[in-house]
């Protein structure tokens, strides 16, 4: 696995920054021809994993998640030996992707507020990945592919430098879903928000703040991709609304196969809505799965297999 492996001075950036990138995975014309196709069978929802009203009806975010688990080219996207074997030089060679999830910003649409994702119970309260016990933190492998261009202007993402070591937010606290009150909230002189929450209802130290003077921008071009821990502090432009264009992110996130995906959970609860599990399952991209701990999926809902590197 030595093709796309991250470089001994690219993992020591990656160690000190927290992400590493950006990547071409795709040149611009192809993943906007691949878009033009894909985006018309991401419509039909007849093989996603989730059925629940609030997936189906695409009110929250939830109808974002997993797309992978029934679309052939998210299926080999999260799988393409340009993003694994990175990935794998991290984690290890045992590797799981456990979610994928699409993040638009449209003109006009406000940013997104820092934040950082250890256990990902910050939104329903319950932890959705939990680490072995001997490990000092948690958090997953994101990867954000640009599926159409971001820049300042629409809405690319922001990180502050080296702050994945310490966790700023406490998840178990729990934020309250309002999307109307939570809406375009002035934070630093910039509208932002968190999907219907505020997530400075997490912080540690009610009067910290993020220092946005070391913020960064990584602007994308389509078919670019970064590499990031979800516990380094991250955020996004708000979309200026000066072109028609809207800003697309695919993220499909990983773990060592040793992690325990939603533990204990037959349902997930968070944007105010619920999605069963019944037919939810991790999908192995790189290595064995020595832990048996999470339940595999070998092929997505339409009998295409998975590819393992």
């Amino acid at each position: 696995m030595s093709q796309f492996t991250l470089t001994p001075d690219e993992l020591d950036a990656f160690q000190q920054n927290g992400y590493a990138g950006p990547f071409t995975l795709y040149d611009p014309e192809e993943m906007a021809s691949r878009w033009r196709k894909e985006r018309l069978r991401l419509l039909d929802r007849k093989d996603a994993v989730y059925q629940d009203t609030e997936a189906v009806s695409q009110g929250t975010n939830i109808s974002n998640y997993d797309r992978h688990l029934d679309n052939a080219f998210l299926a080999e996207h999260i799988a393409r030996p340009e993003i694994v074997h990175r990935v794998a030089s991290i984690l290890g060679d045992d590797v799981l992707c456990w979610r994928s999830e699409f993040f638009p910003k449209y003109p006009g649409d406000e940013g997104t507020d820092w934040h950082q994702a250890d256990t990902f119970a910050n939104a329903g309260g319950e932890p959705q990945i939990v680490w072995a016990e001997d490990k000092e933190y948690g958090g997953t492998i994101t990867v954000w592919t640009a599926f159409t261009r971001a820049t300042v202007e629409t809405a690319c993402l922001q990180f502050i430098p080296g702050t994945h070591r310490q966790m700023f937010y406490d998840e178990s606290l729990g934020m309250h879903y309002d999307p109307e009150a939570n809406r375009n909230k002035v934070k630093n002189g910039v509208s932002r928000g968190f999907f219907g929450y505020d997530y400075r209802q997490l912080q540690i130290d009610p009067d910290w703040s993020p220092d946005e003077s070391k913020a960064v921008s990584m602007e994308l071009e389509p078919g670019q991709f970064i590499i990031f821990w979800s516990t380094l502090m991250h955020a996004s432009h708000s979309h200026a609304g000066r072109t028609d264009e809207m800003r697309l992110g695919f993220v499909s996130r990983y773990v060592p196969a040793s992690v325990s995906v939603y533990p204990g959970l037959d349902e997930i609860h968070e944007y105010g809505g619920r999605i069963s599990l019944e037919r939810f399952g991790c999908v192995l991209v790189s290595g064995e799965d020595r832990y048996q701990r999470n339940r595999l999926l070998t092929h997505t809902t339409t009998g295409i297999p998975f590819r393992k590197n």
